[in-house]
């Protein structure tokens, strides 16, 4: 039986890096985009592939870039001739005060988070509705939902991401296309672990369940809703923040 495709953005590292090793365990071929060169692909492709039975593809790509994209999935179908999922997970944060922020940081932001989630679910959807079936997965943010002072760029992107998944699950439900978001909100990730314990404390007292998250857990919930048991959740935001959003 075909293996089935999963094309995840911002795969090398963190939270995406996490999402592919969880495919990868569950029988999924690979396309992992990526923009920085300080990636050792070859050590991540040995982590993803040690003990699985599957393939990878990297595509270093500008996620800003349509065009780029395009090629990226021109590719992805190139090799493997076929995605079934779409992880938009790229994203970037540059937090400021809006008094303080720099025109050209809001508009980064939203260009990464927003109009690289468009540009890669523009260029991926038309082979997912050749196929009738397909599962997208965005990865938004609490402060999408609640927003946060500091990070008017950020939660922006964020909220606009949940908008834009609302609309694509109510366009692309006949061709049983799925799409669903995910709302992290503290996760432990390499910028975390920087911090000070006083810092990392006071975050936790935000959180009901009084911890940070995990990588692994936001993966278990992207593969929950991309997965083939779920036939019939669409169009909805998964927060995974233990509890700071009820």
């Amino acid at each position: 039986m075909e293996k089935k495709v999963a094309l995840i953005t911002g795969g090398s590292r963190g939270i995406g890096k996490a999402i592919a090793k969880k495919f990868a365990d569950n029988d999924y071929n690979l396309v992992i985009n990526y923009i920085s060169d300080n990636t050792n692909l070859d050590e991540l492709r040995e982590y993803l592939e040690n003990g699985n039975n599957i393939e990878t593809l990297f595509i270093k790509t500008d996620i800003t870039d349509f065009a780029a994209c395009e090629e990226m999935a021109k590719k992805a179908i190139e090799k493997f001739g076929r995605i079934d999922v779409l992880v938009n997970n790229a994203g970037i944060t540059k937090d400021m005060l809006l008094m303080r922020m720099k025109e050209e940081d809001f508009s980064k932001v939203i260009d990464v988070n927003l109009k690289g989630t468009f540009n890669a679910t523009k260029t991926v959807v038309p082979y997912m509705m050749k196929q009738r079936n397909g599962k997208i997965v965005s990865i938004s943010s609490v402060v999408g939902v609640s927003g946060n002072a500091g990070q008017a760029n950020y939660a922006a992107s964020k909220a606009g991401i949940i908008g834009f998944t609302k609309s694509l699950a109510k366009e692309l439900a006949s061709r049983n296309i799925l799409a669903n978001c995910i709302a992290p909100g503290f996760i432990r990730t390499d910028m975390t672990d920087v911090l000070s314990d006083s810092v990392k404390e006071h975050i936790n007292e935000q959180i009901p369940l009084k911890k940070m998250g995990t990588a692994e857990e936001v993966a278990n919930a992207v593969y929950f809703l991309a997965g083939d048991e779920n036939t019939y959740i669409t169009g909805q935001v998964l927060n995974v923040d233990g509890g700071m959003i009820m």
